[in-house]
């Protein structure tokens, strides 16, 4: 089972009060609605929650919702291999007493979102006791009101919900982690611990951190890797004014090399409104466009009829 360390979130008081509010929430048995951007630590958070529970000695499964609407389904539900007759126990069965984490909820589809709801409602039918975690980057009330998620399901999720900010929301915390980060990779490869000069910590001071805490340890991990193995300069970190993009291409399971470059545009740009929970201003700043560039590109792709355009808020 993952250790989940408190200072790993930060020490600025919105983390404080993220970190508090997840223990004090880890006693009970309510589900949980784990709300922040990609790279926030919405994951290792669940997993803060489960080792302070009652429930640490069991087990803690997670599906990915954002996977084909049927693999999710047979994640939780189970499934029988057609090839062997064998029936494979889904996530709810499996994790039986401890706690399962539903990451991307808000990618479920439409059919199995009710069917989902009535589940969780039955579940003591089945003697199955599992806590239940969904984590999301998109406002779920929002989707609620323009018919994109049910509102029972919403409603059962979100009555615990706990909000985490945005790295760059959290400056203090930049430095902070940074130190953290590198003091624990510096132990894993058995080597005395490195320092960040001034100049380049304030390179990473102003860095615009997409992908927050996730992005920051990559860094700081790379750069490591860069330097002497005694300081961290300015010229070894690894950032650069492309390395937003690359980020978002490699964490793209679609095949991005097999696509014509007006595909490969229309992902990036995807992903840049799904990992800034839709908010144009900042998905132009991260894609280095102005918002009116964007603006008609999502017409574009709007009048060409692609649904995640379409039903963008």
């Amino acid at each position: 089972m993952e250790t989940i360390k408190a200072e790993l979130f930060g020490q600025d008081a919105k983390a404080n009060k993220v970190v508090t509010f997840a223990q004090n929430v880890a006693v009970t048995k309510t589900p949980v609605l784990i709300v922040g951007e990609v790279g926030t630590g919405k994951k290792s958070l669940a997993n803060y929650i489960h080792n302070l529970s009652s429930r640490n000695d069991q087990l803690i499964l997670n599906v990915d919702c954002g996977k084909e609407a049927q693999d999710v389904e047979n994640e939780i539900l189970g499934y029988r291999c057609d090839e062997t007759g064998r029936f494979n126990k889904g996530i709810l069965e499996r994790a039986n007493g401890g706690t399962i984490i539903l990451e991307n909820v808000d990618s479920v589809s439409e059919d199995f979102q009710k069917r989902l709801y009535q589940i969780f409602q039955e579940l003591t039918d089945y003697d199955i006791n599992v806590r239940i975690i969904a984590t999301t980057t998109k406002n779920l009330s929002k989707l609620v009101g323009s018919g994109r998620f049910y509102r029972a399901l919403y409603t059962f999720l979100s009555g615990t919900q706990i909000t985490i900010t945005s790295l760059r929301e959290r400056a203090g915390d930049i430095q902070y982690l940074s130190q953290i980060f590198l003091q624990e990779i510096c132990e894993r490869k058995g080597i005395s611990c490195a320092t960040i000069e001034e100049e380049a910590m304030k390179k990473l001071l102003a860095h615009y951190w997409t992908h927050n805490v996730s992005e920051l340890r990559t860094v700081v991990e790379a750069s490591l890797e860069n330097s002497n193995g005694e300081t961290i300069s300015l010229a070894d970190l690894a950032l650069g004014d492309r390395k937003v993009v690359n980020t978002l291409v490699d964490s793209s399971d679609e095949g991005i090399k097999l696509m014509s470059l007006k595909e490969a545009e229309k992902l990036l740009i995807k992903k840049a409104l799904v990992h800034t929970s839709e908010n144009r201003t900042q998905a132009a700043k991260i894609l280095g466009v102005s918002i009116r560039t964007l603006r008609n590109k999502i017409n574009e792709y709007r009048s060409e009829g692609s649904n995640f355009f379409l039903n963008l808020r």
